[in-house]
């Protein structure tokens, strides 16, 4: 495709003078990142999304972060003492300013801290013993749960203390071997208290009312259009930053988005199944694993849906293999089980996927034998259930309608597609139990089995099916409890076989990404945990 190639190089030695489009305004190099998906929210208490992740984590750090190669290392944090027992660790800060001037300080951490809890934010129980097991915080968090008041004298309880305004203190009730790396994690980023209560309702809602303390400032925000960022001069690694500017196009279907990649408009554009044949075979294409499992949610107060030989029939009716390879072509793969490959290794050395067992299939004879038996069971000649997607958030539709081709085999079942959005599918639809079937998706936010495995624990926040197992809490909790690593990983096995033999959830594929990217660029860290991309250490070649 020399052509477009070409297009690329042309748009590139405009980009170099006037920035990365004619219509950006900005000078020297400038990155442009295009996603179909829009920013959502920049308050590290509520955001939830993985484009809202990369768009905070573009000018807000973490204590800790990625290096160029996408290794854990120390961010806001310059040194970290960890006690003997495992349950404390003292975090020494660097120095480091936010964009208004102010010094980044430990409160900044108690402050947000506190502050997720207060306002029950998505990720507040991320603070509790099924994320950083903080002292104190499973406390709040049952409190909520019982829609009881939460006071300071609770707050002040839990494990996270300024020592002083360098030194933050982190107690915990359990060894945690990926402390660190669910540090990097968004909900555990600081806010300046004087700037979030000044801002009140309006904090993080708009450029103006969010501050930097990270490799870029965010100028303007035109949500559903385009985000644009300067390089932060007071950064603390601002060596490490070799871009002037940063601009996100948003919400560009991957048709406009490669159209404009050709004109120069972009320097990074995802692109679906319907364009991978197109562009397959030039240089700026490649595929990575995105980390997103996706899957189906099955709502067990549905009577249907409660039998376990109607779940095993709709998952034995699934042909992975074939959706991932003839429909999706962007290098998705079959999920073979609830915990992604490449997701954590084990003490082993190797990678949990690949020692556990595989817990799907593609069998019609035996997915209309389960039905069939389902249905004597239930007493019935034949069932209807509702199949729920967002249409806004690709590769849903496709998902969906090949669903219900697959399922619309089977005698005896009918399938009703109820098309919405992802807010009103998460937000309406999974919260308040109005579905049968969801399609739904999950990103890893730290590279351990528990990050899968807690959404089926029974009082789990995201647990919208209401499935319950005192087998499966229960090796759950073996696990935390566990002060070897090679049985707690067992341990995860094992819960990870009962929740499967259940048919809790059923795993239909992790996603892939095909996406062009400008040749001349390099240094974009993305990984498939937590953050997606990083955009600190982006240059683009003279």
């Amino acid at each position: 495709m020399k052509k477009l190639k070409a297009l690329v190089a042309a748009g590139l030695a405009v980009a170099m003078l006037v920035g990365c489009g004619s219509d950006s305004g900005t000078s020297g190099k400038t990155f442009t990142f295009a996603s179909e998906l829009d920013i959502k929210n920049l308050d590290s208490s509520d955001a939830d999304d993985g484009m809202s992740f990369n768009a905070m984590h573009a000018c807000i750090d973490g204590l800790m972060g990625l290096d160029k190669d996408g290794k854990i290392t120390e961010a806001l944090a310059e040194k970290v003492d960890v006690s003997d027992d495992g349950l404390t660790y003292t975090f020494h800060l660097r120095d480091a300013k936010w964009s208004n001037g102010d010094a980044v300080t430990a409160n900044d951490f108690v402050y947000a801290w506190q502050r997720i809890m207060k306002k029950n934010g998505n990720y507040a129980y991320m603070l509790g013993s099924d994320g950083a097991a903080l002292v104190g915080a499973d406390e709040i968090l049952a409190k909520m749960d019982n829609k009881q008041d939460i006071t300071q004298a609770d707050l002040d309880k839990m494990g996270v203390k300024a020592t002083d305004e360098k030194t933050l203190e982190v107690k915990i009730t359990r060894k945690i071997s990926y402390f660190k790396e669910l540090m990097t994690f968004p909900c555990y980023y600081p806010i300046n208290q004087k700037f979030c209560e000044e801002k009140g309702d309006q904090y993080a809602k708009s450029a103006e009312n969010v501050l930097s303390c990270g490799a870029f400032v965010m100028k303007t925000w035109k949500p559903g259009n385009k985000a644009t960022y300067e390089k932060n001069k007071d950064y603390w690694n601002a060596d490490a930053v070799k871009i002037d500017n940063l601009v996100m196009n948003l919400v560009q279907e991957p048709k406009a988005a490669a159209t404009n990649f050709e004109g120069g408009k972009n320097d990074f554009a995802p692109i679906n199944s319907d364009l991978v044949d197109k562009y397959k075979d030039d240089d700026s294409y490649q595929t990575f694993n995105e980390g997103y499992l996706f899957y189906l949610s099955l709502n067990f107060k549905t009577k249907e849906l409660a039998n376990a030989n109607v779940r095993k029939a709709l998952s034995l009716a699934i042909n992975r293999e074939d959706f991932t390879a003839n429909i999706l072509k962007d290098g998705s793969k079959a999920a073979r089980g609830f915990i992604p490959a490449e997701l954590s290794t084990g003490p082993d050395g190797k990678d949990f996927r690949d020692t556990a067992a595989t817990f799907t299939a593609y069998d019609t004879t035996k997915a209309q034998e389960a039905l069939d038996a389902g249905l004597k069971e239930l007493g019935v000649s034949s069932i209807k259930l509702r199949l729920t997607y967002g249409t806004d958030e690709s590769p849903m539709d496709q998902l969906a309608t090949y669903l219900q081709n697959s399922f619309s085999k089977l005698k005896g079942l009918e399938i009703e597609m109820v098309a919405t959005t992802k807010q009103d599918r998460i937000y309406t639809k999974q919260k308040n139990g109005d579905y049968d079937i969801c399609c739904t998706r999950w990103g890893p936010d730290y590279g351990d089995p528990t990050t899968y495995l807690n959404l089926l624990l029974t009082n789990n926040s995201n647990n919208y099916g209401k499935y319950t197992s005192s087998a499966f809490d229960g090796k759950m909790d073996q696990a935390k409890q566990a002060s070897d690593d090679t049985q707690r990983w067992t341990y995860l096995q094992e819960a990870e076989k009962i929740a499967m033999d259940d048919y809790a959830y059923i795993p239909v594929f992790e996603k892939g990404t095909a996406v062009l990217q400008n040749t001349k660029v390099s240094g974009l860290v993305h990984k498939p945990v937590g953050v997606p991309y990083t955009f600190t250490y982006v240059d683009i070649a003279e």
